[in-house]
């Protein structure tokens, strides 16, 4: 397919122009741009054939714009290309012609902690010098500093461009990252996904990203959030949804006349959950909101109007009224949306605000499990947990000297509190006068020595007489005296009470 021409901002750009393209998911018009754009007629006639019901079965080729890095991941890729050089080096050949073949990104952020930009620079000097040499060594690498946010911030406000402009060419803005969350950027109309570092490096050096034409799940969005909803609301009860759907390597797509109006931060806070639900990416196509933050974070007006003509020139501009086949659609009216609560490593069990007193004194009878006794209910229900009620001890097993021990790797073995001496491999002990059971382990065998005691009043036999345990004491006083004088430390010994 030819390209054509397109002006934009007193410019003139070649453009690969989709035709016939309307009934295809904006994400799949993405990578047909991507496929006619590099030749790849084979992909591109796949794409084009896409049916929302059939199974991924089409291979393509999919090459990116560019590549997004984060420290931890990026150091590596850069010593491999410093390696490289090395062995162009000792070839015979020119390093210089050792290069990153697409632009990539690093944003240094992964290794800040969070105190003071000098020590920052102090505990990484290496690592930051090294990456500053490799700034100004190779082309189409560059490095954001420390101190300055976060990777996906700093993607979202500074580096995306959401239509590129190269070499005479207009294309929309792709990219692979090495973060999971790299998604975050779908909320900009950007298509992009994390990867693994081998990955993003091989994307790096010019090799393309196979993949399966994935389904594609559109998600309907109607209404507009009421006051007191906040994007963690919203988040939560998307993700939620999109866990009972079953999403996991697919596409999702946002789309219908619930985007109007819907902030860009909250488009980048379900994008970058894109994980949790499990979906590839959480993509929203272009609209005003996308121009609006644009604006906002400073971009250049020559880049505003190439963003909207193209989009609007290509079919990539979402129209609210034309909804595009999808695989399965998931509908969410955000008038519904309502102060929510969710743990963080369980984003998907929801619970509504005004339910949230009601499910915890529920949940509180048995913290989510049948205890099958008193005590162990019990338990539960006291507060401190340090402090349990001191009727009988917890677990199942056999009353041994009028005291329940547990059968288990772990038993309670009822004897006399003491303090026990160690010397020399050997164990002295002096039982003091109250009783009560102590925890011992008799899954290994070093804390079998260390429960000896304990496990012959478990296993019913004779425990040492007071008498024989004082006169063992005795002799260990006696030897302590001797290997730790006041004047000092001559041998180590562990006391246990």
């Amino acid at each position: 397919m030819s390209p054509s021409t397109l002006s934009a901002g007193g410019q003139s750009y070649e453009i690969f122009r989709l035709e016939d393209a309307e009934r295809l998911p904006y994400t799949l018009r993405i990578l047909l741009e991507n496929a006619l754009r590099h030749g790849e007629e084979e992909d591109a006639e796949a794409l084009r054939r896409w049916q929302p019901a059939a199974a991924p079965s089409d291979e393509i080729s999919f090459r990116p714009a560019r590549v997004l890095l984060q420290d931890f991941t990026g150091v590596p890729a850069v010593v491999d290309l410093a390696g490289m050089r090395n062995a162009m080096a000792d070839l015979g050949g020119d390093p210089s012609r050792i290069n990153p073949q697409l632009p990539a990104e690093l944003v240094i952020d992964h290794s800040v902690q969070v105190d003071d930009a000098e020590l920052e620079f102090e505990r990484n000097r290496e690592r930051y010098a090294f990456l500053r040499w490799g700034q100004t060594a190779f082309d189409n690498f560059k490095v954001v500093p420390p101190n300055t946010g976060i990777v996906h911030q700093v993607n979202l406000e500074f580096l995306a461009r959401v239509i590129e402009a190269r070499d005479g060419q207009a294309f929309p803005d792709t990219l692979v990252g090495t973060d999971s969350h790299t998604t975050m950027i779908n909320g900009l109309g950007v298509l992009g996904w994390g990867v693994g570092g081998i990955e993003a490096e091989a994307a790096m050096l010019g090799e393309a990203v196979s993949m399966l034409i994935p389904e594609v799940v559109g998600f309907k969005l109607t209404g507009s959030m009421r006051e007191g909803a906040t994007a963690t609301d919203l988040v939560l009860t998307v993700t939620q949804l999109l866990r009972a759907a079953g999403v996991v390597g697919k596409f999702v797509e946002y789309f219908g006349h619930g985007l109007v109006g819907l902030p860009l931060a909250d488009r980048a806070t379900i994008g970058n959950m894109s994980p949790e639900y499990g979906a590839t990416c959480g993509f929203f196509p272009v609209d005003d909101e996308t121009l609006k933050y644009l604006r906002l974070t400073g971009r250049d007006e020559k880049q505003l109007a190439l963003v909207e003509a193209y989009c609007k020139e290509n079919a990539l501009w979402h129209d609210p009224d034309h909804a595009p086949e999808y695989s399965q659609v998931v509908e969410l009216d955000l008038t519904s949306v309502e102060p929510s609560l969710a743990g963080p490593r369980r984003p998907q069990d929801r619970v509504p605000l005004r339910d949230a007193k009601r499910l915890f004194l529920d949940s509180l009878e048995t913290f989510g499990g049948d205890y099958g006794n008193e005590h162990d209910e019990a338990v539960s229900e006291s507060f401190p947990a340090s402090d349990p009620p001191s009727t009988i001890e917890p677990g199942h097993g056999e009353l041994v000297h009028g005291v329940q021990v547990a059968v288990g790797a772990v038993a309670l073995a009822p004897r006399a509190a003491s303090t026990t001496v160690e010397l020399e491999g050997e164990e002295f002990e002096r039982p003091s006068t109250s009783s009560r059971p102590v925890l011992t382990s008799t899954s290994t065998s070093s804390a079998s020595r260390r429960s000896a005691t304990g496990a012959r009043h478990a296993s019913g036999t004779r425990a040492p007489s007071r008498e024989r345990s004082l006169r063992r004491s005795s002799k260990a006083t006696s030897s302590c005296a001797q290997c730790f004088p006041a004047t000092g430390t001559s041998r180590r010994a562990s006391i246990r009470r």
